[in-house]
Formats: structure tokens, C-alpha cells, sequence
């Protein structure tokens, strides 16, 4: 995304990454033959999960990505199970609320809170980045809720949630995204084939159908566990593949981060919540 960023517009980054996801996800579940005429009497629940789940979640992290060190935006990327606990707690009440999974919020918003670092006025981080990455991250929580209320009674096959969510935001992105000036990415090779191979094709739709393969044979809350690794792996990346600065700070806000959604897991009870829904909701592993 940081790379593309340079020669093309968030949304334009949100188009080819759904496009170039989509194909891998539509051949599988053409070859599982799991898509059905019937599903469309559920449409409007699948445009829904398109706008809250793909299409606006995408496009958020694209643009913070572009207004931020791409370290700093994957940091915050770890906050989408904060989100969706306190997004199932606002709607669904059926979460735990107790001392850990409110020390457990606390703790991961104030990670948020010292990767913002508002005090120290504009020019450190962008604060527009961090409200876009923060948008993201509220929209797939929310998601979860939605899908929890009205995808997982429906019983449909994953894999063909999967295709028909993700066909339905390539139709929106369509739409709505001013296609002049797309074709300057291809004066990037390296930009040109990290989105279509490693943000498409592997981080997105590959992404998907592992996701399924996990949850088929481990379940749900281990499967998961990957929403728990992103913001090791963009820290990581970004200090020693891109060269970007990370201080010690950075360092103990996405230690905050993932101690709070952990203490979270810790203090949830036997209800399942928002992870539980992973198999029948689309939530990709960044």
C-alpha cells in the first residue's frame, strides 16, 4: 500500500487490491460449487458486510497507510479486536463486562492513544492517518456485529460469503473510483506486482481462503489468533525492509496493544463473541 500510494490514490490501491483478491476467492468457490441463485434473496445483507467489511475498511487503511509510516499503520491496525469487543458490547451485549475486559480496553486504547501522541502537536503523526486507520479498524468491528445478527443465522458456506461480499464491493469501487491516472503504478514494477501479487492475490484473496482452511481445521478463536500477528509483522517489516525510524514508545503502544485484546480474551466468558463469528462473517488477516 505504501508503495503504491506513491503513483496511485487510496481508492484506486482499494479497487485492484478487491479485483485482484476476488479471482482466487470466485475460482474456489466456483470449484467447491458452493454459490447459489437462491443466496440472492440475501443481497442486501451481503452489500452491507461489502461496504463495512471490504469496500470502507480497505479504502481506510489505504489512505492511512499513505499519511503514515507504514510500521505506525500496521500498529494500529492490532486495535480491530478492541473495536469489535466494545462494537458487540454496544450492540449485542452479550460480552463480558467485567474488570479484565475493561482493563483490557483501556490498556489497548491507551496503546492508540501513545501512537497518536496527540500532545505532541501536528507534524510527529499524522493525525488524519490515525483516524482513517481508526475508521478501519471500527468498521470491521461493527461488521462482526452485523454479521453475527444476520449472516451467521443464514448457515451459507464461508466461502461463498466470501465471493459474494467481495464481488459486490468490486462493484461499488467501480462506481465510485475515478479510474485517471491508474495506469501510473505500472511505472513501478515493484509497486506494480506488490499489489497485485502480495496485496491482491496473496493478502487479500489468498489470505481468505487460508483463513477458511484454518478455521475448518483448528476453529474459529485459533484461526483467529492471526488478527494478533499484523502489527509484529508491519513493525517488523517496516524497520527492516523499508528502513523506517520505530522509537521506544512505538515499541511499548503496541506492547499496550496486544496486552489489552489478550487480557480481553482472558476476561471474555464462555459466550462467544465477535472472534466466534470469524467463520461465518469475512474478516482478513492483514
Amino acid at each position: 500500500m505504501k508503495w503504491a500510494a506513491q503513483w496511485i490514490s487510496p481508492a484506486q490501491i482499494t479497487l485492484l487490491r478487491v479485483v485482484f483478491g476476488f479471482l482466487p476467492i470466485l475460482t474456489l468457490a466456483l470449484s467447491m460449487r458452493v454459490l447459489s441463485w437462491r443466496h440472492l434473496r440475501h443481497l442486501h445483507h451481503f452489500f452491507v458486510m461489502s461496504l463495512l467489511a471490504t469496500a470502507a475498511y480497505y479504502f481506510a487503511f489505504a489512505q492511512g497507510t499513505a499519511l503514515l509510516l507504514s510500521s505506525v499503520a500496521g500498529m494500529l491496525s492490532g486495535a480491530i479486536p478492541l473495536f469489535a469487543f466494545v462494537a458487540a458490547l454496544v450492540f449485542l451485549r452479550d460480552e463480558p463486562l467485567n474488570p479484565k475486559s475493561v482493563g483490557g480496553t483501556l490498556l489497548g486504547f491507551l496503546g492508540i492513544l501513545l501512537i497518536a501522541r496527540p500532545w505532541t502537536g501536528i507534524g510527529d503523526v499524522d493525525l488524519a492517518g490515525v483516524a482513517y486507520m481508526l475508521a478501519g479498524s471500527m468498521s470491521v468491528g461493527v461488521s462482526f456485529v452485523y454479521a453475527r445478527k444476520f449472516i451467521s443465522p443464514l448457515q451459507l458456506p464461508a466461502v461463498a460469503l466470501a465471493t459474494y461480499q467481495m464481488g459486490l464491493a468490486c462493484l461499488v469501487l467501480l462506481l465510485v473510483t475515478d479510474l485517471a491516472g491508474i495506469d501510473r503504478l505500472y511505472q513501478d514494477s515493484r509497486a506494480t506486482w506488490g499489489l497485485i501479487a502480495g496485496l491482491g492475490l496473496c493478502g487479500t484473496g489468498l489470505a481468505f481462503v487460508l483463513y477458511y482452511v484454518l478455521v475448518q481445521r483448528l476453529g474459529a478463536v485459533v484461526a483467529a489468533s492471526v488478527t494478533y500477528l499484523p502489527p509484529l509483522v508491519a513493525l517488523a517489516i517496516g524497520v527492516l525492509w523499508v528502513g523506517e525510524p520505530v522509537e521506544a514508545l512505538d515499541i511499548a503502544a503496541m506492547i499496550a496493544i496486544l496486552v489489552g485484546v489478550c487480557t480481553l480474551q482472558l476476561g471474555r466468558q464462555t459466550t462467544p463473541g465477535p472472534q466466534e463469528v470469524a467463520q461465518h462473517a469475512v474478516v482478513k488477516p492483514e
